[in-house]
């Protein structure tokens, strides 16, 4: 059994609804169209559903050659116009200033009203990933899911809870721990892991429901807690993109240990 590419999920507006894709183009920044859009408080400092959950009962669907944002709002109603760019904003951006540009248009005003806080939607014109391109693509296993799973004492943990780009099948579990500094084809891609996710309270989150209904933070305390790793409670790695170019669900995976590859062994052998 090989690996391979299980799944794709990016977001078109960081801390809103996942969007699963078949392929997506992998650039140096991260996966085009994800984190385009983010959020921000009325003092520019980046807003996530920690604390918020219910924007990800948001889903939104952004068309890049038509400039047009959709947002599809928790009640069934619907917000969506072409994009159009207000005022230049530095925006702080996890200990960093990134420059942004203030979104003009209705949608702004209607998370705002849906949350009950003032929020300002920006574009960063390139993907607003959390590391920088040292995290412009993160992967999990799913055999790390179904190991977690087993920790909670639950039939299986939704990937989306930890929002990571790519899912891999057909390894053994937290394989990707290994995979640091080394070079990972996806598909046409190749990406270097260069350190661990540390997790926060938005994994306890229901994806769909934004409500908290999982421990996994005490889970991941509990049997990840004493590994030496390069955050705390890990789950999944982050990397930089090597090469660019397309990766597509199915797409084989490939461990290039030294100059040429070598195929990820069947779990167990």
């Amino acid at each position: 059994m090989s690996a391979s590419v299980a799944w794709i999920m990016i977001a078109p507006v960081k801390a809103l609804a996942l969007e699963s894709l078949d392929e997506v183009e992998l650039s140096e920044g991260g996966p085009v169209g994800d984190r385009r859009f983010f959020l921000v408080d009325e003092t520019g400092r980046l807003v996530n559903n920690k604390g918020l959950g219910i924007l990800q009962q948001v889903r939104p669907v952004y068309d890049d050659e038509s400039h047009t944002l959709e947002l599809l709002l928790p009640g069934g109603e619907s917000v969506s116009g072409r994009v159009s760019l207000g005022d230049a904003i530095d925006t702080a951006f996890w200990g960093i200033t990134l420059p942004a540009r203030l979104v003009v248009g209705p949608w702004s005003e209607a998370l705002s009203a849906l949350t009950g806080k003032p929020l300002r939607l920006v574009d960063a014109g390139r993907p607003a990933v959390d590391r920088g391109r040292g995290g412009a693509a993160s992967l999990i296993s799913t055999a790390s899911l179904a190991v977690l799973a087993e920790e909670l004492g639950v039939d299986e943990v939704d990937g989306r809870r930890f929002r990571m780009q790519f899912g891999i099948d057909g390894v053994p579990a937290h394989a990707e721990d290994d995979w640091l500094r080394r070079r990972v084809r996806l598909g046409e891609a190749i990406v270097v892991p260069i350190g661990h996710v540390g997790r926060c309270a938005v994994t306890t989150q229901n994806p769909d429901t934004g409500r908290p209904d999982l421990d996994t933070l005490k889970a991941l305390a509990r049997y990840r807690d004493v590994l030496e790793t390069t955050e705390p409670l890990p789950f999944g790695v982050h990397a930089t993109v090597a090469r660019p170019g397309l990766v597509r669900v199915g797409d084989s995976v490939e461990l290039l240990s030294e100059p040429g590859s070598a195929q990820f062994a069947e779990p167990g052998s």
